[in-house]
Formats: structure tokens, C-alpha cells, sequence
């Protein structure tokens, strides 16, 4: 099969209904657009969620949390990440944007208990669970942070 014999199944495609074509065809004149107001013109659109005029669902429904505009979301990473880095090396938030392990840290680094990690680390991060500290610590690492 080449890419110019591609086509769709038998019956999955239809023609387009053609509208305005005298009374026989039962879509003439209005062209199933009904008699005047503002869905028979040409141009008309509505608003997502417009709902003719009444208060419409996303208004109605009870607003609930709240989302603190100025939050700055650390970035989390697990110990399981960590493990191809030599022993003595610095692991810095940089160093893994730089090795592409991460693809944006904007609000900092936060470094989670997941996985084992067996060669002793300087891990440098703005925050650390309690289970990563202790595994890190107990691999002879140390925990830095920044903040």
C-alpha cells in the first residue's frame, strides 16, 4: 500500500448537506435556519458556555479553595533520579537543568524519599523530605539548602 492509495473506509465519509435549494430538497429557503433572530444571520456566534441570557452553570455552581496567586511550587524530584551521578559529586538544581533531567525549575528544587541512592552526594536543593535526608545521609551524602 502506497500513501497515494490511502483512503478512508466505505461509509465513513458523507457529502455535505446542501442547504437553499428550493422546497423539494426540505432545506430550501431558510436553509433549516428557522425565520429571523439573531442564529439565522450569517455571522453569528455565541460565547462558550452563553447560555441564552440565563445565568449560566459556571456561575451557579458554588466556588470552592482557594488559589494563592503568589505561591511559588517547588519542583520535586525523587531519589530515584539521583542514582547515575558519581560519588563526590555536587548535585545542584542547574546541573540537572544542564543534563536535562528537568526542564524548568522556576521556584526552586525539592528533593523527595523515592528510590535508593547508594553513592555519597552533596545534594544542593531548596528543600528536602524527611525519608530523602535520611537515606542521603545514611549514604555518607550531605543535604544544602539554599533557603
Amino acid at each position: 500500500m502506497k500513501l497515494h492509495e490511502l483512503a478512508p473506509a466505505e461509509g465513513a465519509r458523507r457529502e455535505g448537506f446542501r442547504v437553499g435549494r428550493g422546497p423539494a430538497s426540505g432545506n430550501g429557503k431558510t436553509s433549516g435556519r428557522g425565520h429571523k433572530g439573531q442564529k439565522s444571520r450569517s455571522g453569528y456566534s455565541r460565547k462558550r458556555g452563553f447560555e441564552g441570557g440565563q445565568m449560566p452553570l459556571k456561575i451557579r455552581l458554588p466556588k470552592r479553595g482557594f488559589n494563592n496567586r503568589f505561591a511559588t511550587p517547588l519542583t520535586a524530584i525523587n531519589l530515584s533520579v539521583l542514582e547515575g551521578f558519581e560519588a563526590g559529586s555536587t548535585v545542584t538544581a542547574e546541573l540537572l537543568l544542564e543534563k536535562r533531567i528537568l526542564r524548568k525549575c522556576p521556584h526552586g528544587l525539592k528533593v523527595l524519599g523515592n528510590g535508593e541512592i547508594k553513592a555519597a552526594l552533596t545534594i544542593v536543593a531548596d528543600s528536602f523530605s524527611a525519608s530523602a535526608k535520611e537515606k542521603i545521609e545514611a549514604a555518607g551524602g550531605k543535604c544544602e539548602t539554599k533557603r
